[in-house]
């Protein structure tokens, strides 16, 4: 018998069990729904993909594989610029006129090369924004496929690095220097590729064509390059334009003195290549490069990323870093050194900005 005389029916107790049922399946319920969601969804379904291991996740970028597809893009490229003009089927024509009247030069070994490299890295990294000097033809699309090796040099170099892809730029310049190139003056031709992130160039490679010398770099990363060791501030080497050699000589003649000396060369490519310790027998060397009107940004972008990796400058002539976002054209000149008190230059030059503007 029940305390106090209450008898418990089997109904009863049966109705209050099933009550309490309810609630435990109500409290739990939510919660063993959720894990088996996350179970489902953290282990991939059957047969499905997986995300290859060391890969960045969607949306991100690993700064070492883009290089080393920058690389190869720049052999790629250079490849197809050695074959045409090896060849000598360059079918030169002009596209237009720079700002100081001079005709600019477009040859098939420029349009082959931006192929090749302009597919090779979109499709190794399709949500990156690729900006290049020749306009692609969609008409020429081609696959172009990256096996995502990376070359044991970088490897041993650089460590993975991702960024989000939304803030990664890529500037390719696929023949620099085409008018020493239609000149048949090889020494001066390179192919570039660099990246931005958030507009401040970080990965460079320079690539000539008609040796096969590469020089990279990557900020805060590693080269395969070295700064020169030896400078003299007081009478430095200036690298030109050889069409602006006369404006810049002047100037440079009465701030350093008359012994001061003015190499007139092509391609913003070899200039920057100029400045560093370079083995390569048609290579000169200088200590400053200097540029004095309106430039576009793939030609010094890559340029701009190997000298930042290394320590050196490369800014506009008042001194003002040169964004790689936005418009593809930098207005205010630009003056590069490494291993030089790049501000003291800049302040020994004042001239020179009003020079670009003319």
């Amino acid at each position: 018998m029940a305390p106090m005389g209450i008898r418990l029916s089997p109904l009863g107790m049966a109705v209050f069990c099933l009550l309490g049922l309810g609630v435990l399946y109500h409290l739990y319920s939510g919660f063993l729904a959720g894990r088996f969601a996350f179970f489902m969804l953290s282990e991939p379904a059957a047969g499905g993909p997986e995300t290859p291991h060391g890969s960045a996740p969607a949306g991100a970028v690993d700064l070492r594989e883009l290089l080393a597809v920058s690389v190869l893009a720049a052999a790629r490229g250079g490849q197809e610029v050695k074959r045409v003009r090896e060849g000598n089927v360059l079918n030169a024509k002009a596209k237009g006129k720079t700002r100081e009247g001079a005709e600019e030069q477009l040859t098939t070994g420029d349009l082959l090369s931006n192929r090749r490299m302009f597919y090779l890295l979109k499709g190794a990294f399709p949500a990156v924004q690729i900006n290049s000097e020749e306009r692609v033809d969609t008409a020429d699309e081609e696959a172009v496929s990256w096996d995502r090796s990376i070359p044991e040099d970088i490897k041993q170099k650089i460590q993975p690095k991702e960024v989000p892809a939304e803030s990664v730029t890529v500037w390719i310049d696929p023949l620099d220097a085409t008018q020493e190139y239609t000149e048949d003056l090889r020494q001066y031709v390179t192919t570039m590729v660099c990246v931005a992130v958030n507009g401040k160039p970080v990965i460079g490679v320079i690539h000539k064509p008609f040796s096969e010398y590469t020089a990279w770099a990557m900020v805060d990363g590693g080269s395969n390059v070295k700064a020169r060791s030896s400078y003299n501030e007081k009478t430095p080497r200036i690298i030109v334009s050889r069409s602006h050699a006369g404006k810049v000589e002047q100037v440079a003649r009465q701030t350093f003195g008359n012994k001061t000396v003015i190499i007139p060369a092509g391609g913003a490519g070899y200039k920057v290549l100029a400045l560093l310790d370079v083995a390569e027998k048609n290579q000169e060397e200088a200590d400053v490069y200097i540029h004095v009107t309106y430039i576009k940004k793939w030609d010094i972008c890559a340029g701009n990323a190997v000298l930042r990796a290394l320590g050196g400058h490369m800014t506009t002539l008042t001194g003002e870093e040169i964004s790689y976002t936005g418009s593809d054209g930098n207005e205010g000149g630009l003056i590069a050194s490494i291993n030089m008190n790049h501000k003291a230059l800049i302040e020994k030059l004042p001239d020179l900005e009003k020079t670009s503007h003319k």
